[in-house]
């Protein structure tokens, strides 16, 4: 009884139909508790499958009235004998228009029947994470199947290497040190690219699977090394319900996207990342977490399956551990000076992202063959 008056609370809160008092009071609810939250995503997603196909059902209506109408007129012909194959010309000649809107009609119908029974038909594969970078073998495939190929020119890529996956990576220190997910660097090297679209090559330092970090350092000379980073990596813990934005490469161009905290846990209660409501695709991984004083809180690693908005973020922490760890025989990481302060602090959303983007690459994994 109690699920069911919940789920009506949260429909009345999904179509607006609560007081200013109510709502206040519900958002601050939903805050304060993940399961809460999560209930809402999933409803609203739920919600917006079932307008789909009801629309999808108006669609066929619709293209049922209309085909009716056009056989009372006698434009459209079902049955009996066609008097002469001229007339079938003529008919072909006077309504081929209307044939070929019908047809597109029909490949749209198709296309959302298809995406109803995808969504509604159980999905065999029984992980619920998905991790998020790109898989560009799978790419370079349907490119190449639609008779395109990946634009390659000047790239710093060897030439006879096969480019795998992509995501999304920052600086810890300005000499070119940099943190991405472990998952993003599936092949033996990498090359990043920065938010004017340069390229660089960079060297795999360290890839620790158990916590999803990966320590990356651009090796190229047209690499200029950056005196001070605008933010800072935070050590101590997070608050519930803390506002928090990101950046990014789900594609070529990088992307801004903002949230909030809404569990200080992870995918079953993993103590070492976050749960963050905020929309994440394919070419995330990798990227900063940022709150409002632009202090670096986690890395965004995966997403939920089953539930729209639902993300996780390997925690800040979980850097300096690694960083300290490597430390103690890796002369490389020994170099590596993380940011303490952030002076974008007190700046707007939109200066801040102006400082940060620069710091924020894209990488590109590659195995050469």
């Amino acid at each position: 009884m109690e699920d069911i008056l919940l789920l009506e609370t949260i429909e009345r809160y999904l179509n607006g139909n609560m007081l200013p008092e109510e709502k206040t009071y519900f958002e601050q609810l939903r805050k304060n508790t993940p399961e809460i939250d999560q209930m809402v995503v999933e409803h609203k997603l739920f919600l917006q499958q079932m307008e789909h196909f009801s629309e999808h059902k108006s669609l066929r209506e619709s293209l049922h009235n209309a085909h009716n109408n056009l056989v009372e007129k006698g434009v459209v012909y079902e049955g009996g004998e066609i008097s002469t194959r001229g007339k079938v010309i003529q008919l072909w000649d006077r309504y081929k228009r209307v044939t070929a809107i019908a047809a597109s009609i029909a490949g749209i119908t198709a296309l959302v029947i298809s995406g109803l029974v995808s969504y509604f038909t159980p999905v065999a594969n029984n992980n619920q994470l998905q991790q998020l970078s790109h898989d560009l073998n799978q790419v370079k495939q349907n490119q190449q199947a639609l008779g395109k190929q990946l634009n390659e020119v000047d790239s710093k890529i060897p030439k006879d290497a096969e480019t795998i996956t992509s995501g999304s990576a920052f600086l810890i220190d300005g000499k070119g040190y940099l943190v991405t997910n472990a998952h993003v660097l599936k092949g033996s090297g990498a090359v990043v690219v920065n938010s004017k679209g340069k390229e660089f090559n960079a060297k795999i330092i360290n890839i620790d699977d158990a916590s999803d970090i990966a320590i990356l350092k651009i090796q190229d000379e047209d690499y200029k090394p950056v005196s001070s980073l605008p933010y800072s990596i935070k050590k101590s813990n997070i608050d519930l319900g803390e506002e928090l934005f990101t950046l990014g490469y789900p594609r070529e161009q990088i992307v801004y996207n903002m949230g909030y905290l809404s569990s200080i846990t992870g995918f079953n209660g993993d103590t070492s990342s976050c749960q963050i409501s905020l929309s994440a695709n394919p070419g995330n991984s990798g990227g900063p977490v940022f709150n409002k004083n632009g202090e670096i809180i986690g890395i965004l690693s995966t997403r939920e399956k089953a539930a729209e908005g639902v993300v996780f973020a390997v925690k800040a922490q979980g850097i300096y551990k690694l960083v300290d760890e490597l430390r103690e025989s890796d002369t490389a990481v020994q170099r590596i000076k993380m940011p303490v302060n952030s002076s974008i602090k007190n700046k707007t959303r939109v200066e801040q992202i102006k400082e940060v983007a620069d710091c924020v690459y894209l990488v590109k994994a590659y195995t050469q063959k």
